[in-house]
């Protein structure tokens, strides 16, 4: 199997030439796979996989109150798992793929766990290729960074903490753009939860829509 351009030999025998197919099929036995964002490393699981939403919570010990969003391909695909608003709908193609996470209604096919039991879920599309690419043969896969809760989040690999050991499969895109995380938007109520990379401009487009 060729590597894909841009990924480089790892340490451990493990995660040798590690290639997109390598993660897909980790992500279809229900294992984690650490990949690429525009902004940090991400771990990811199947997102609609409730055990497999469970051992991104286990690596990370993150407490299961705190919901965890979902990346998806492309916006179209998001309909598949959730339920759009036109003001949603408006603002996702204006500023998605890109590092911004929209909070929206979800539909049932998406688990409790992964949402802390909320109607609503963090969609998010990554504005990198590696990370589109494993997405289209993966479908959802959760959106949270790839460290140990606390822990600051991570550009390259060689600076994941024990998420590292956690991974079946890391996919070395070298270091990432920026180190912000996404910003975190509710369109709908016009509240920005989190801000991260591209706040103003979302704040912007929410004040000239309200």
């Amino acid at each position: 199997m060729a590597r894909l351009p841009g990924l480089r030999r790892r340490r451990s025998p493990a995660l040798t030439m590690a290639t997109v197919d390598d993660a897909a099929a980790a992500v279809r036995d229900r294992k984690l796979v650490v990949y690429p964002t525009e902004t940090v490393y991400g771990l990811g699981a199947d997102a609609l996989d409730a055990a497999a939403v469970e051992r991104v919570f286990d690596a990370k010990g993150r407490e299961r109150d705190k919901p965890v969003s979902l990346a998806v391909p492309d916006i179209e695909s998001a309909r598949e798992y959730t339920r759009l608003s036109d003001r949603e709908l408006a603002f996702m193609r204006e500023f998605l793929p890109g590092p911004v996470t929209v909070v929206v209604e979800r539909r049932d096919v998406v688990p409790d766990v992964l949402v802390a039991g909320q109607d609503r879920v963090g969609v998010r599309v990554p504005d990198h290729d590696l990370a589109l690419e494993l997405l289209a043969e993966t479908g959802p896969l959760t959106a949270t960074s790839a460290n140990i809760s606390g822990n600051p989040s991570v550009r390259t690999v060689d600076d994941l903490d024990a998420i590292r050991e956690r991974a079946a499969v890391v996919l070395d895109a070298g270091e990432t753009d920026g180190g912000t995380g996404s910003t975190v938007v509710n369109v709908d109520s016009g509240t920005i939860h989190r801000r991260g990379a591209r706040a103003d401009a979302v704040k912007s487009w929410l004040n000239d829509r309200s």
